[in-house]
């Protein structure tokens, strides 16, 4: 087994070989994922660390396309670290990689919230085996953008909105006549839920339009998910139950194992039905479904947001919003970890804005038009 100082240079992976730096407090978990991640032909290991100042400063000098984090080490644990991290990587992935965050729990969720891009769940080290190491290749290799799926010369400029001085933050006033908007539903994937917590950061508490997402994450997330969006909204979210009927000042959101979808009721208002039939998407919740009955519900009165995320989920359902007059808005390329969804919308010409999540935020809070 080669073993991996803090810096090296994996000169048999060239130069077009993903970049990564494993930040683990274990001697041998860091030259065994090491040793599985050089296995692939696409990813090199550049650098491994024991703790968060040693990684703050490798990060200082050595540009790396991932970083593996623990989350349980000794000093400043992996969370706490994280957005110091992210913001040391300079556009670097974060890959939690912990025995903490089992698939389901409340600390692989709020890792997420806090801008990790994936979770993998470490096994003991004796576990740590060449299936292990094709999962977390999997991973990476999900995380890399895919020429398939956006070709690179395409470039949509974000419309801009004001940006306030400093000191002076952009007020919101929620509009008390002539809005646009009766509800909104946002559709995403992976790097999702970090960016619903910065849409959510930019909206008054007083906003009262009902809000639904479908989120891609197993069924087991749910409850903590809806748990971690109430939160960061500040305002009640649930888990869809079928028949619920939608209300002002809630959050929904569809469940891990059943596509949400809006429907009339005769006596007026809307509910939910929840359904599991085959999606064009493959997901299950998919993002499609949610968006088209919604729109057929809605019309001209739905916003539309779809955030980052793999894949085309949501690019059908967003032409069936753009064609019922409603507004389709996406997340940009550069604030996504994946611009999969966001970009499909934005290359088919039927987003009415392109905009970073904070942007978003402030957009949906005017219930304004962009």
């Amino acid at each position: 087994m080669r073993t991996h100082s803090a810096e090296r240079h994996a000169d048999r992976d060239g130069l077009d070989s993903a970049r990564v730096l494993i930040v683990d407090d274990s001697v041998v978990v860091r030259a065994v994922i090491a040793r599985l991640i050089d296995a692939s032909d696409r990813f090199s290991v550049v650098g491994a660390v024991g703790n968060v100042a040693a990684a703050l400063a490798f990060l200082d000098r050595v540009t790396v396309d991932f970083i593996l984090l623990d989350i349980e080490m000794p000093g400043i644990d992996g969370l706490s670290a994280l957005p110091d991290l992210i913001a040391a990587g300079q556009g670097a992935k974060v890959l939690i990689v912990s025995s903490s965050a089992d698939e389901g729990g409340a600390t692989a969720v709020r890792a997420m919230a806090l801008g990790a891009a994936e979770t993998l769940t470490k096994p003991s080290t004796s576990a740590l085996s060449t299936r292990f190491g094709s999962a977390l290749v999997n991973k990476l290799e999900m995380l890399c953008e895919y020429p398939a799926q956006m070709p690179p010369a395409l470039v949509v400029r974000s419309p801009i909105l004001p940006t306030p001085p400093a000191d002076n933050p952009l007020p919101i006033r929620p509009v008390a006549t002539g809005d646009d908007y009766d509800i909104v539903a946002i559709g995403a994937s992976t790097g999702g839920i970090h960016a619903l917590s910065q849409m959510f950061g930019q909206m008054p508490a007083g906003f009262r339009l009902p809000i639904v997402i479908t989120q891609h994450l197993p069924a087991s997330f749910m409850p903590y998910f809806a748990a971690q969006i109430a939160v960061l909204a500040g305002r009640p979210c649930d888990v869809a139950v079928d028949r619920m009927r939608i209300r002002p000042g809630r959050i929904i959101i569809a469940p891990g194992d059943a596509h949400l979808k809006a429907v009339r009721l005769s006596e007026g208002g809307a509910a939910f039905r929840l359904t599991h039939e085959a999606a064009p998407s493959g997901c299950m919740p998919s993002v499609d479904p949610m968006l088209a009955s919604l729109a057929d519900v809605y019309g001209a009165r739905l916003l539309a947001v779809v955030l980052s995320g793999m894949g085309r989920d949501g690019a059908e359902g967003a032409r069936r919003v753009h064609d019922s007059g409603g507004c389709v808005v996406v997340q940009d390329q550069q604030s996504s970890v994946v611009w999969g969804m966001p970009g499909a919308i934005a290359a088919s010409g039927i987003a009415d804005a392109v905009l970073a999540p904070d942007a978003i935020g402030r957009l949906a809070a005017t219930r304004r038009r962009p």
